[in-house]
């Protein structure tokens, strides 16, 4: 579909704000965490830097078991169901942080937070594909990661002040009781397919789904199955690439306000806006992206260069040292732009290689992979932070996405045309 046709179309203006709010809702109550620990929550609990690490982490544990079934169940059931329930259920566990009065029930909680959320990403992805055409899925997919850095940014700022005027308990009370609403709202409104969707016009749904069906003929079948598509090279080389470059991702959402804090004695306040600005330039990036992504129909060349990019502005506020503080901000503004820009264009990759029947499931297991590199940017990035100080951490995440920028060139694309595949009885009446 062409760019200026987006504003007319019943998916775009429907769909787009349902998943972006619904991302959005999950990013805030599993990034919260950083502004907790920024505001109390370590003091509070006596955790030292390795146990407040682990509670960051514990969250990646569930969050990996349960990517694979819950695409599974997302393709053959019912997207719309499985979100209801995750939604409810992590609004309440999120909101629960706020009340645990015991650091190991508060370990139980994160970990459940992790298992409820896992199903969000793949089950939302595969909705996409159900709904948008290959030339529009870049453009969809950015939609409904915008959630991440458009989320961080506010919830920087806001959760900051609301820490400041109540505590660091009632943050997490304020901030996950909206989910449980959601899901409610999400229920009514969200149909699983345009056959599906009784107001959506009946030109607009022969459109889309003769599109759909001409694509998939367009694509190899997999007669394997999961286990054939699971374990193809394009398949185990972007779970790899995406594991390091989520080490890059997380380590700085969840530990940019202390490694802030900790270059300057600012208040939680302050940290909280300066720790907001950089996901404004990330989510001008990703449209950006995304935009010429889906344009020329590469998807490669939008993710490699700005991760490798991302890896030389770390490595250049690691040389700066610590003593220029705002420079080394400003390099770390940037660097929020870079590591975010590529999200469209790569989770567009699978499903232009693998049919439906099996894509949603690697892309579970790439974002399963992420959620390991996840573990190890909470962790890792927070205890080298908090035993070695800011240049540690700067330096692994780096070397992380430095890695996961080579990676991206063992993954080999088929060069498809950055248009639609045209129904075939379309075709010929233009043609005649």
């Amino acid at each position: 579909m062409p760019t200026n046709t987006i504003a007319t179309s019943q998916r775009w203006q429907r769909l787009m704000p349902l998943v972006f709010v619904t991302y959005s809702l999950a990013y805030l109550d599993r990034s919260n965490y950083s502004i907790g620990v920024a505001g109390g929550l370590k003091h509070d609990l006596g955790l030292d830097a390795s146990a407040s690490a682990l509670l960051g982490a514990l969250f990646f544990v569930g969050y990996f078991l349960f990517q694979i079934p819950a695409a599974h169940y997302a393709e053959n059931k019912s997207v719309s169901r499985l979100i209801f329930w995750t939604v409810l259920l992590w609004g309440v566990l999120a909101a629960a942080q706020g009340v645990i009065p015991t650091l190991w029930l508060l370990m139980v909680d994160r970990f459940l937070l992790g298992v409820v959320e896992a199903a969000v990403l793949p089950a939302m992805l595969i909705f996409l594909t159900h709904w948008f055409s290959r030339s529009e899925r870049g453009r969809a997919n950015t939609f409904l990661i915008l959630g991440n850095p458009i989320t961080v940014m506010w919830l920087s700022a806001v959760s900051g002040y609301l820490i400041a005027a109540t505590s660091w308990r009632w943050m997490f009370i304020f901030e996950g009781a909206p989910a449980i609403i959601w899901a409610f709202v999400f229920r009514i409104l969200v149909a699983d397919r345009p056959r599906d969707a009784g107001w959506l016009a009946a030109s607009e749904l022969h459109d889309i789904e003769s599109r759909l069906a001409a694509e998939q003929e367009d694509l190899q079948p997999v007669h394997g199955g999961y286990r054939e598509a699971l374990a193809s090279r394009n398949v185990l080389v972007l779970s790899a690439q995406y594991l390091l470059w989520s080490i890059g991702v997380y380590g700085f959402v969840f530990w940019l306000p202390s490694i802030l804090k900790t270059a300057r004695d600012n208040g939680i306040g302050l940290i909280g806006l300066l720790s907001a600005a950089p996901y404004a330039l990330a989510a001008i990036a990703m449209l950006v992206a995304s935009r010429y992504s889906d344009r020329s129909g590469n998807r490669r060349e939008f993710v490699w260069p700005f991760l490798l990019a991302g890896a030389v502005l770390f490595t250049a506020s690691v040389l700066l040292g610590t003593g220029h503080y705002w420079v080394s901000y400003g390099l770390l503004f940037l660097t929020a732009g870079c590591i975010y820009a590529p999200y469209g264009p790569y989770f567009a990759l699978i499903p232009e290689f693998l049919p439906q029947s099996v894509s949603g499931a690697a892309m579970a297991l790439v974002n399963s992979a992420g959620a390991v590199g996840g573990f190890v940017g909470a962790y890792v990035v927070g205890w080298l932070q908090g035993s070695f100080g800011n240049g540690a951490a700067y330096t692994f995440m780096a070397i992380a996405l430095f890695a996961s920028a080579v990676l991206m060139f063992g993954v080999r694309t088929r060069g498809r045309r950055g248009v639609d595949v045209e129904p075939r009885p379309l075709r010929r009446e233009r043609t005649a």
